[in-house]
């Protein structure tokens, strides 16, 4: 008897991702314009205050967007 080997086929493609990857463009353009409007206030302070604050706005976008990367790969906002 020959066995064959067991093959899964990969799922069938969603919308999810198209829609998710362009919210998520829409979302970090709006982000990044909001950060840009406060370059002048950031500009202003001392170098050793500025790395600080642009380590955290780089990485700020993350916590909201984290549901929507969740649902991209899901299909479930939690």
């Amino acid at each position: 008897m020959e066995r064959r080997p067991h093959f899964n086929p990969p799922p069938p493609p969603t919308w999810r991702k198209p829609v998710g990857i362009l919210a998520l463009l829409a979302a970090l353009a709006i982000y990044g314009a909001i950060v840009m409007s406060l370059g002048d206030r950031i500009g202003g302070l001392p170098v050793l205050a500025q790395v600080p604050l642009y380590l955290v706005l780089g990485t700020a976008w993350l916590l909201p967007l984290r549901r929507l990367l969740i649902w991209m790969e899901t299909g479930r906002w939690g």
